[in-house]
């Protein structure tokens, strides 16, 4: 069965394209991956953590509601964006959370959360250092960031 599996999962990277005679040529694709985004560990509590002590980063939690337009609009918008995205891979371990499935409804209640979206910096362990809530355009959220990493730089 994992034969079978893994037989088929190698076939569907195999997209066919056709070159200038027409002649159809099967090449390998890469999945699609923005690389100036904001990259995301989804729903992993624990990975993050764990990844935040090993690379003695802070962790930004975005905590979100598929049905809430803000969220979408910081998903496509705000998170997408070169600068904010080279400072946040960079400067954190960044998780997004579905609040309404899996381990969402607990990181939710943990953080208090009342509203969406709910973006928080986070020590190592979990500890809240600084949050907001609602949406944040590109200048608006490096200008957090920014804060937390002052934030903790003035308490050293």
């Amino acid at each position: 069965m994992l034969l079978k599996t893994l037989f088929i999962t190698f076939f569907i990277w195999l997209i066919p394209s056709t070159n200038r005679a027409g002649e159809k040529q099967y090449m390998m694709q890469q999945p699609n991956v923005v690389t100036h985004a904001i990259r995301f560990i989804e729903q992993d509590w624990n990975l993050a953590k764990q990844m935040a002590k090993q690379e003695n980063k802070l962790i930004f939690v975005d905590v979100y509601a598929t049905w809430c337009p803000p969220c979408m609009l910081l998903k496509t918008k705000t998170f997408q964006n070169k600068k904010v995205g080279d400072f946040f891979n960079n400067n954190f371990i960044n998780i997004s959370i579905d609040a309404e499935k899996g381990i969402g409804p607990q990181v939710a209640r943990y953080f208090g959360v009342n509203a969406y979206p709910t973006l928080v910096f986070t020590d190592a362990a979990g500890k809240p250092v600084l949050y907001a809530m609602g949406y944040m355009g590109t200048k608006d959220i490096l200008k957090f960031a920014q804060a937390v990493l002052d934030k903790l730089n003035s308490q050293k």
